[in-house]
């Protein structure tokens, strides 16, 4: 079987919740709702995580492609 290309994999995440963890060295968590071929991504029901905990709930967010430099399932 072929391997998945980066973005089947995204896709396949797509309505999941995943932890996205940028360059400035912030977590958010949320539902992946949407994202493009430069991995501009929207999130719904986001927060912002340090250490583990919950700083902040944001709600829907956008996302800049050139921020994110992780994205993993919430659970994986």
């Amino acid at each position: 079987m072929e391997a998945d290309r980066p973005l089947d994999t995204l896709n396949k995440a797509r309505g999941s919740r995943v932890i996205v963890e940028l360059k400035t060295g912030k977590q958010l968590l949320g539902k992946l709702k949407a994202f493009d071929i430069h991995i501009n991504t929207v999130l719904d029901e986001a927060e912002e995580r340090v250490n583990g905990e919950t700083t902040r709930k944001l709600g829907t967010i956008f996302i800049r492609g050139d921020t994110i430099i992780l994205i993993s399932p919430e659970n994986g």
